[in-house]
């Protein structure tokens, strides 16, 4: 490991407070319940109990992990604005076979990044308007929008009600401009 890398995992690592809310991507908002040091093989290691909100599971990162499995913290409250801006402004691409665009797709939401899983969302809420969606891409999209409410709700003063009638009015508008588009 190199030392930037080892800085970075030690910064990161040492953000994370009890209590904190955090991103586990793909799984949504946990909390750090506890924090522990442990020695492996003469070296000592941070580790985090994280309890995920939506399923109750308890679960156990280890701080070399935390990069790779990609923890992060929720966004900011001042950063949901723009976050509604990115998803009203960002194009989709709805044309990609569908075994390319699953694959794209799956990259996305394992990336964890908000912005990333709003594309996904967008995308085959798109999709999903022209034809139906496969089992998977539903699950997807499900998940999708499950991780972008919990989310901003947790970033924000907004209740899940309120971010889930945003984004539907935000979807809503695109899609009127996408076929008056499609109708020139």
């Amino acid at each position: 490991m190199t030392k930037n890398r080892q800085y970075f995992i030690i910064h990161l690592m040492n953000s994370f407070k009890v209590g904190d809310k955090i991103i586990y991507p793909a799984q949504g908002i946990g909390i750090v319940e506890k924090i522990t040091e442990q020695t492996f093989d003469g070296q000592s290691s941070r580790i985090l109990h994280i309890r995920l909100i939506e399923s109750n599971t308890l679960v156990v990162i280890p701080s070399q992990s935390a990069i790779e499995i990609g923890l992060r913290k929720p966004i900011s409250q001042k950063q949901v604005t723009s976050f509604f801006q990115f998803f009203k402004d960002c194009e989709v691409d709805i044309s990609a076979d569908w075994k390319d665009r699953y694959k794209e797709n799956f990259d996305l939401m394992k990336s964890g990044q908000l912005k990333d899983i709003a594309i996904v969302y967008k995308t085959l809420y798109f999709l999903s308007q022209d034809k139906p969606l496969s089992f998977r891409e539903k699950k997807m999209l499900e998940k999708a929008r499950e991780l972008i409410v919990s989310e901003l709700a947790a970033s924000s003063l907004l209740c899940p009600k309120k971010i889930s009638q945003r984004l539907d009015h935000i979807l809503a508008n695109s899609l009127r401009v996408l076929k008056d588009d499609r109708e020139f």
